[in-house]
């Protein structure tokens, strides 16, 4: 049966999303989940609703789907431990280190791969089943044909999206809220910079970064059939009207196969944004998933209805089967749920009947009234001895005992095995002044004087590197040439990305740069060494540790931490830091170039948003592709800094050239060579001194005390 999972940003949501069929939420408890906003669960509050879930036949899913820091990771490990033994369903996790904590302290609670890992291939559903996960939920960027090959070929569940608000950016890539403001979205505190109007080269009141909600309404049984194990509707932040209306409309939905108009003008009333976009799903990737939220007046009709669904009393959820018994020797009731648990309540000794006697029919009748309940009686079976009668209270107070036994036997803590985490190995990294490297984007950044400068590793895109054999082989004889690859390589691009890798490796390309889980296995089977990426969002020590683990290289630490925090960080593999570049803010499906001119002309050059307030926002292509890259206006810069960075333990810091010419590549390695100081009308100091905002229990002194 394909589960219905629907959110719970509070209680009163959950309860919502019960009463209105979902077969399991999803919830947050504290700090460490993508909705920080939500009300989200306390500790205490947490327990009540597994209980309330877990009476109810609905499972709960806790969302730990945020990067997590060094000094975090005590609590966010007393959380797993509190969640496992008050029998939390699963967790859904982004961070790879906190993946490694909940497998440690809870190793029976199944872990479900957060859409913010970024998955969108076989290669990378597999790696995560090799890391212990029991579930992923795919990128919403997949089509239907690629969610059907991903399900046909999973060693485990593959949960989709199908319903709520779409990122711009593909999930867990998108850096612009942290970046510009001090709000990570990878931290649980995007401030939706997407929703905000742009315009081309200069402000205009346009929404280029905006899409439509989700709605896969009308695909559940295609779904269903493909494999897929659960459809998630996104909502924690939004009202419990909202998502008592959203999981109705699914649950009729998956219940009798068919969407009416007046479902989906309940889905249309509940939110949208100039309605609805199933353009991923049917790979329609087009202007017509853009929208924005116009307000509205609020119908109250609905508001009544959706509240009733949830404050009115009990819908029965759970079957039971009952047996009665009434003999001259007593009488007796059980019932039986269907996990098998059974309970018994004794009656009275029955009476011989002196008017009417009791019947099998009166005994069914009243143990079958158990509204009011989460139980609905499925079967009733009795045996009733003739010319006997015991009273109708005497067979309600049995109902009753057996139905409170089962309720309380459904919500009973079970035991846990709970164990005491590892603590993280223990690298304190290099030492001395990192080694340079460099990434380029185009090919006419590889200057002579690049070339000639000693680095400790040289990027290439793939693209650029399969374009010419020539300056391909004099690279790799040159040495120390790292394939680029791009962060996003569906199914049906990995044979052309394969043979490309094989190709380099016979001409002797030795190393990629990989920020994917999904392109680990492929760079592995051409015969190359992995130096992980910023992609892959390293954000504490126990990441760390998983790269090592994952026979990484090196590995390129976050841009959203601080330097004390990467000087902290345990390196048990090379750590690396970007120092100087336009750094990514996301990385979209979509070809925003055609978006202004609709007509693809993003191999043309660079073009720019502009916000309101004149910041620009370059936009160049993830490799060949026609995926958009967008970039921050300002540079990051370092450069007169480095011996700063050569407090903080990295074996190499990277000069990431993305919109330069061949002018301004030259200039920089002068500069990095021959620090001049930064002129900060062009240039930023990233998040490595003001960081980004941290969870509400946890504050950091952003200071650089370095021995």
């Amino acid at each position: 049966m394909l589960e219905l999972l629907a959110p719970a940003g509070s209680m009163e949501a959950l309860r919502a999303a019960v009463q209105n069929g979902a077969n399991a939420v999803y919830l947050g408890c504290g700090s460490f989940n993508a909705r920080q906003s939500a009300k989200n669960f306390t500790p205490q509050t947490l327990v009540e609703a597994v209980k309330y879930c877990h009476i109810r036949g609905v499972e709960v899913h806790l969302t730990v789907n945020t990067l997590v820091a060094d000094r975090e990771m005590k609590e966010v490990g007393e959380l797993i431990r509190h969640a496992a033994q008050n029998n939390v369903d699963a967790f859904i996790v982004q961070d790879l280190g906190v993946v490694q904590l909940c497998r440690q302290i809870a190793p029976k609670v199944p872990i479900h791969g957060s859409t913010q890992m970024t998955v969108h291939s076989l290669a990378g559903v597999q790696l995560c089943a090799a890391m212990g996960m029991r579930r992923v939920v795919l990128s919403r960027e997949l089509s239907r044909e690629e969610i059907r090959y991903i399900c046909a070929n999973s060693p485990i569940e593959i949960e989709v999206f199908a319903h709520g608000a779409l990122c711009m950016c593909y999930s867990g890539q998108c850096y612009m809220s942290a970046v510009i403001g001090g709000r990570s979205g990878n931290r649980g505190r995007c401030a939706q910079p997407c929703r905000q109007s742009y315009g081309y080269g200069r402000w205009q009141d346009k929404y280029p970064l905006s899409l439509k909600d989700n709605c896969l309404v009308h695909y559940l049984k295609e779904l269903e059939a493909m494999g897929v194990a659960s459809v998630k509707l996104e909502g924690r932040m939004k009202r419990p009207e909202y998502v008592a209306t959203v999981t109705a409309v699914y649950r009729k939905a998956l219940d009798e196969g068919v969407v009416t108009k007046p479902m989906m003008e309940a889905l249309m009333t509940a939110f949208n944004r100039q309605g609805f976009t199933d353009g991923y799903y049917t790979n329609r990737v087009d202007q017509k998933m853009f929208g924005v939220r116009q307000e509205t007046r609020e119908d109250p009709q609905w508001l009544q209805a959706a509240r009733q669904s949830y404050e009115a009393g009990e819908t029965p959820l759970v079957d039971l089967k009952f047996y009665a018994a009434v003999t001259v020797d007593g009488s007796y009731l059980t019932a039986t749920d269907p996990e098998g648990r059974t309970c018994r309540s004794e009656g009275p000794r029955p009476e011989l009947a002196r008017t009417m006697p009791l019947t099998g029919a009166m005994v069914a009748e009243r143990i079958a009234k158990t509204g009011g309940t989460p139980f609905r009686c499925a079967e009733v079976r009795t045996h009733v001895e003739p010319g006997l009668m015991i009273s109708a209270s005497a067979i309600n107070a049995m109902r009753r005992d057996v139905l409170n036994q089962l309720t309380a036997l459904r919500a009973r803590r079970e035991e846990q095995p709970i164990r005491k985490p590892k603590a993280p190995s223990q690298g304190r990294g290099s030492r001395g002044i990192p080694g340079l490297t460099v990434q380029v984007t185009t090919r006419e950044q590889l200057t002579p004087n690049l070339l000639s400068l000693e680095t400790a590793m040289l990027y290439v895109p793939l693209h650029i590197l399969l374009e010419d054999d020539a300056t391909t082989l004099r690279l790799a004889q040159r040495g120390r040439l790292a394939v680029a690859l791009p962060r996003i390589v569906h199914d049906g691009e990995m044979p052309k990305l394969q043979a490309g890798l094989r190709k380099l490796r016979d001409m002797g390309v030795k190393d990629a740069l990989v920020g994917n889980l999904g392109l680990l296995s492929p760079v592995r089977e051409a015969g190359m060494r992995i130096h992980g990426d910023f992609g892959l969002n390293v954000f504490n020590s126990r990441a760390m540790d998983v790269m090592k683990d994952l026979e990484m290289t090196s590995a390129t630490v976050s841009f959203e931490m601080t330097l004390p925090q990467i000087r902290d960080l345990s390196k048990p593999v090379n750590a690396e830091l970007i120092a100087y570049g336009r750094l990514p803010l996301m990385l979209t499906e979509h070809c925003l170039i055609y978006g202004r001119t609709g007509e693809c002309t993003c191999h043309l050059g660079v073009t720019k948003l502009m916000d309101k307030t004149g910041a620009e926002f370059p936009i160049i292509r993830d490799g060949d592709s026609c995926r958009s890259v967008l970039l921050n206006g300002r540079k990051l810069s370092w450069l007169d800094r480095q011996d700063d960075l050569a407090k903080v333990g990295v074996w190499a810091i990277r000069l990431y050239f993305t919109t330069e010419n061949s002018r301004e590549v030259d200039r920089v390695m002068n500069d990095y060579l021959n620090p001049e100081p930064m002129d900060p009308g062009a240039c930023t100091r990233g998040l490595y001194l003001r960081g980004v905002e941290q969870s509400r229990f946890f504050s950091e002194r952003i200071e650089l005390r370095c021995n």
